[in-house]
């Protein structure tokens, strides 16, 4: 039987890269911030340190791993064909509806006076959840069918 190996395209293995670096900085911070709770409600706890820290080595990582991948196979970093511009456009959209739903949570959460510490939070969630479900969206997209409209 005769099984067809299937090479990654470079611009799906940069969306396993922004995948697996968002879930594992956010795991990250969300660990620390807990953890200084100590019992304390989580918006007496100090988060900005933690959260800067871990939303700037998440870029530098994403961008290391990102020239990892492309000095492996230099040619595929420049190629992209109608598919994978389609692909990114899509998980785009998909990613910055997130992005979007987080501003108006955030700017509700400020006109109703609540605390920095869960505003921050959900604008972080929200760029989390953007990166993660963009990614995802691409992925299944590299594995499935384009939609039609």
């Amino acid at each position: 039987m005769y099984i067809e190996e299937r090479v990654m395209a470079h611009r799906e293995k940069r969306a396993w890269i922004m995948l697996v670096v968002a879930v594992v900085a956010y795991a990250i911070y969300v660990t620390i911030v807990v953890g200084r709770a100590d019992g304390r409600p989580l918006a007496d706890v100090p988060y900005a340190a933690a959260l800067l820290w871990t939303v700037g080595t998440s870029i530098v990582a994403n961008i290391v791993a990102e020239m990892a991948i492309g000095m492996v196979s230099p040619k595929a970093a420049r190629v992209a064909d109608a598919r994978d511009r389609q692909i990114g456009q899509l998980g785009d959209h998909v990613g910055q509806s997130f992005l979007v739903a987080g501003a108006v949570a955030a700017m509700l959460m400020a006109m109703a006076g609540w605390d920095r510490f869960w505003i921050a939070n959900v604008i972080y969630l929200a760029f989390v959840l953007s990166a993660v479900l963009g990614s995802v969206a691409k992925i299944g997209m590299y594995h499935g069918r384009l939609p039609q409209w």
